[in-house]
């Protein structure tokens, strides 16, 4: 028996009781309601100010919280799922299974470009309007998704070489590595995900590191830059536990298979929805500029006459 197939007759063996799914449910549905919330009225303040347009800065972050917005509906879609349904065709969870893995490897993307922005802001301003325009962020967005399709994408092509089709109509727990089990693709899959730890890593330090010695004799502005790389790397560090939660969730159940669906359950809270709720506190709070028109949003929107 593979691993996969291990880890998924542990899910069959210890389900949650009722009343504990139920509460898992109501917790996880509260919280993208809520981050969901939250990110419409940044969207909202971004669509009515036209000083938004014209900033890669804030193209990129509107880019963020609507790729974040995306991912975390389809995220809470498949986990309301996996308790109502519980099981589900493979050619649908993959489907599923493709989009949420397309827009949760966007976010470290994104935030390492947005570092790259800061970095050019401060160390480069001079260069800034030459190298930084509105033609070239929506050139960087669709290279952002043609990375993440084209790091996703072969596991489909692979499975459907090596799996016979009859698989594709067969019922599963839908999880990634019930989706797409051949070894060939988790290894791809091991390979890929070190390759993105190590070049978006690399540009969020030597951005920082720049930052930072830049700062030591400049201004305030410089070193709330500094302090936004921080963020973004806090930021990012949590959406890396994308790349080590196979591995990290591989090691719990077989360490602990009487708390399978807990452990399930907290990894999808820390990897997939607590990275989705910091980016508002970055720009929705900390950014001077955007806080000023959030507050005209929210003043307009309880005071509509």
């Amino acid at each position: 028996m593979n691993m996969s197939s291990a880890n998924v007759s542990t899910v069959f063996f210890y389900r949650d009781s009722f009343s504990k799914a139920v509460a898992k449910n109501v917790l996880v549905v509260v919280l993208v309601v809520a981050i969901n919330y939250i990110n419409v009225g940044l969207i909202q303040t971004f669509r009515k100010h036209q000083i938004f347009y014209t900033s890669p800065r804030y193209i990129l972050f509107l880019h963020l919280v609507v790729n974040d917005m995306i991912q975390v509906t389809l995220s809470v879609t498949m986990f309301v799922i996996s308790y109502t349904v519980y099981q589900m065709q493979v050619s649908v969870c993959c489907v599923f299974i493709l989009l949420t893995l397309f827009t949760t490897e966007n976010t470290p993307l994104n935030l390492a470009c947005m570092a790259v922005e800061c970095y050019i802001a401060v160390c480069i301003p001079l260069r800034y309007v030459q190298i930084c325009t509105v033609r070239r962020t929506r050139m960087l967005i669709g290279l952002i998704w043609m990375t993440s399709v084209l790091s996703v994408l072969p596991d489909l092509f692979i499975a459907l070489a090596m799996q016979p089709m009859d698989f594709f109509n067969t019922k599963i727990f839908c999880i990634r590595n019930n989706a797409f089990p051949l070894t060939l693709i988790i290894k791809r899959r091991d390979v890929t995900y070190i390759l993105y730890l190590v070049v978006v890593w690399f540009i969020i330090f030597f951005t920082y590191f720049k930052i930072l010695f830049t700062a030591k004799m400049a201004s305030k502005v410089t070193k709330k830059a500094r302090n936004t790389v921080v963020l973004h790397g806090f930021q990012l560090a949590l959406c890396m536990l994308t790349y080590t939660n196979p591995l990290l969730q591989e090691m719990l159940v077989r360490h602990f298979p009487r708390y399978v669906t807990d452990t399930l359950f907290a990894c999808y809270i820390i990897v997939q929805l607590l990275p989705r709720s910091i980016s508002p506190i970055i720009y929705g709070v900390r950014d001077k500029t955007f806080r000023i028109y959030l507050k005209r949003h929210l003043m307009c929107s309880t005071n509509p006459r």
